[in-house]
């Protein structure tokens, strides 16, 4: 079975280990979770499952979604993430199930997909690192240019700048994944989860944590020491 859950993001506060260094961590309203649909091979060509997170009024949802939902035994949700499982991994769900925080006991290490903030139309030096120009004599009020492109306007004779150059834009508001997060404890009575350093996204963002699946050798031997 895959150990994934949804939550929000409740925000950041620190922990003391047993040496007593400070440590910071993200405090993450993890589930609970229900299954609302489980995918098979057999019938949908691979294995899933749907997982469901947070109660809704039935007036803030709509008829479809509260038919898929009832079919399940659960109430309206707000949110449905589908979870792809390795061949044979649905045998272990059945619609309804609850997934609670409880699913990371014993998970040293996690992934955390979210939403980054949006930081709206921002400039080249604050997007992209640009140094910015000289801020001495005989440059104008153009410091934070990100300088001439005219050289790059050989775009296959066509005197437009070729695609990709790095220039002000819109900025966050993009989906992230942070790897390999190390789990330091969770509450199951307030179903939250403690993670090691930041996450992307605001508080009260949605969050999607899974158990980390890709370790490199120092973490790996972690893992394994349990």
């Amino acid at each position: 079975m895959s150990t994934a859950i949804l939550g929000r993001k409740i925000g950041m506060t620190r922990l003391y280990d047993d040496a007593g260094n400070n440590v910071p961590v993200t405090v993450v309203e993890a589930g609970p979770c229900f299954v609302t649909q489980v995918k098979t091979a057999e019938v949908d060509g691979y294995d899933a499952v749907q997982l469901a997170f947070e109660d809704l009024k039935p007036r803030s949802s709509t008829f479809p979604l509260i038919g898929h939902d009832a079919k399940a035994g659960v109430g309206p949700k707000r949110f449905r993430r589908e979870v792809r499982l390795k061949d044979g991994g649905a045998a272990g769900y059945e619609t309804g199930q609850k997934i609670t925080v409880d699913s990371f006991a014993g998970i040293k290490f996690c992934d955390v997909v979210g939403t980054s903030k949006g930081k709206g139309f921002q400039g080249p030096m604050k997007r992209h690192g640009f140094a910015g120009q000289e801020a001495s004599h005989g440059v104008e009020r153009k410091h934070r240019s990100p300088g001439s492109i005219g050289g790059r306007s050989s775009n296959l004779g066509t005197g437009k700048p070729k695609k990709g150059i790095r220039m002000g834009g819109h900025m966050g508001a993009e989906r992230v994944t942070v790897r390999s997060l190390r789990v330091i404890g969770i509450d199951t009575e307030k179903n939250l989860l403690l993670i090691h350093g930041p996450v992307p996204g605001p508080k009260q963002g949605l969050l999607y944590v899974r158990a980390a699946t890709r370790l490199y050798k120092g973490k790996a031997k972690i893992a394994q020491a349990g």
